[in-house]
């Protein structure tokens, strides 16, 4: 077997493969050694006719096919191990040439892992923010639990701010209403900025049992694209008016919060959980930035295939959430005034920097000798039974070896995004 190697990228890769007379002569045996089984000749049992009898029985074509493909399938493999290279799936075969009992010749076509050239992972220019707390976030949460323990009034006042409504609602963009803009009996806190621009200030005013249109404009930065900038009409129904009565920010509160003695034990106890909530925020942020520098100062390229599945995970997961809301995939798009097209441009993006970021981490965890031990992968594995002790098929699923070994190169992914993190603090 001769082999003739053809960078076709980065990639992917084509290796012509010469087979000559004594290849043909090892994979016609194993041929007619297949054949020979279905031959059926008077005076032997099926399966049991000697092949040099057999082979008198089996057409020249059927013969010549069978060889050819054997040959085929047990070289493709071994050309690509003799070229040093590792095909991510099955070749694709082209037979070019075949001249039964003398040589054949065939391209075998495939994506590899690509080469990958790491840069420096020590010198990669990310800074990882300090944690801070701002007030106006542990005032925000000090109001909260003010309202969890706020006394309602019904009034029949005209609403103001800092009033509880109850109303109904329905949005509508261009006479036809819009997903996502309706509600019955809904609970607003006048002045919580829950609701786009305008729409708190404009119940402000109204009465009980009024009803009124807000013309209002959505903001040109909202998440919905249908909905970003557009002009709309809320129809609104003001069926009650609470009015809120907060307690004094004060020990008697902080008391009632938990084992807080002073308002300014639940404060520093507020402070502390922004802290955590900041600190992983961060520390994930910064990971995240670390990765995408490496890649950036690496040399890698992502095979197709493997930018193809990720492809799929990712519109699985958007089926999912989609499906979750009662909406399919289509209906998503549409929402978000998407189409086939520029989803997949935007997604086929993400993909690849997915893949390049793996390909480099794997590159890095091996170079680096970073693994992780068995007993960790059990543990890891006992962590997601209990998880899903509830589902006999996920526990079945964990016994699988495959499964087993997802796990740990997982594992040893997180491990080598913690040593890439270290070595730039």
């Amino acid at each position: 077997m001769k082999t003739k190697f053809k960078k076709i990228s980065d990639s992917r890769v084509e290796i012509t493969v010469t087979l000559d007379k004594d290849d043909l002569k090892k994979a016609e045996e194993k041929a007619l050694e297949k054949l020979a089984k279905e031959v059926k000749v008077e005076g032997f049992r099926k399966g049991k006719v000697p092949m040099e009898i057999a082979k008198k029985f089996i057409p020249e074509n059927d013969l010549n096919a069978e060889t050819i493909d054997f040959a085929v399938r047990s070289t493709a493999i071994e050309a690509f191990q003799k070229e040093e290279k590792s095909p991510l799936v099955l070749p694709s075969i082209s037979v070019t040439k075949y001249v039964p009992g003398e040589m054949a010749e065939y391209t075998a076509t495939a994506d590899i892992i690509p080469e990958v050239k790491l840069g420096d992972f020590k010198k990669l220019g990310v800074k990882k923010p300090e944690v801070k707390v701002n007030k106006k976030d542990v005032d925000a949460v000090l109001n909260n639990i003010a309202q969890s323990f706020a006394e309602k009034k019904v009034t029949k006042r005209a609403a103001k701010l800092t009033d509880e409504v109850i109303i109904d609602f329905t949005g509508k963009k261009d006479g036809k209403a819009f997903d996502g803009g309706s509600a019955k009996d809904y609970k607003l806190v006048l002045g919580s900025n829950t609701f786009i621009p305008g729409f708190e200030d404009g119940i402000v005013g109204h009465e009980p049992g009024d009803k009124f249109d807000l013309n209002l404009t959505f903001p040109s930065d909202y998440g919905a694209k249908d909905l970003a900038g557009a002009k709309v009409v809320f129809e609104v129904l003001l069926k009650q008016i609470n009015e809120v009565t907060l307690p004094e920010l004060n020990d008697e509160l902080a008391k009632k919060c938990g084992p807080f003695k002073t308002i300014e034990d639940l404060k520093a106890d507020i402070e502390k959980n922004i802290a955590m909530q900041n600190e992983s925020r961060i520390e994930n942020k910064f990971k995240d930035d670390l990765i995408k520098a490496l890649v950036e100062k690496s040399k890698v390229s992502a095979p197709e295939i493997l930018v193809n599945d990720q492809l799929r995970m990712i519109r699985d997961d958007m089926t999912r959430n989609a499906q979750s809301r009662g909406m399919s995939f289509e209906d998503f798009l549409k929402a978000n005034n998407e189409t086939e097209e520029s989803w997949e441009k935007e997604a086929r993006k993400i993909a690849t920097e997915r893949v390049k970021a793996s390909l480099v981490l794997q590159v890095l965890a091996v170079e680096n000798h970073i693994t992780v031990s068995d007993e960790a992968v059990n543990a890891k594995i006992a962590e997601l039974r209990d998880v899903y002790k509830k589902s006999p098929e996920a526990l079945k699923n964990l016994k699988n070896p495959n499964v087993k070994m997802d796990i740990k190169n997982r594992l040893i992914i997180e491990a080598t995004i913690d040593f890439l993190a270290d070595a730039n603090k």
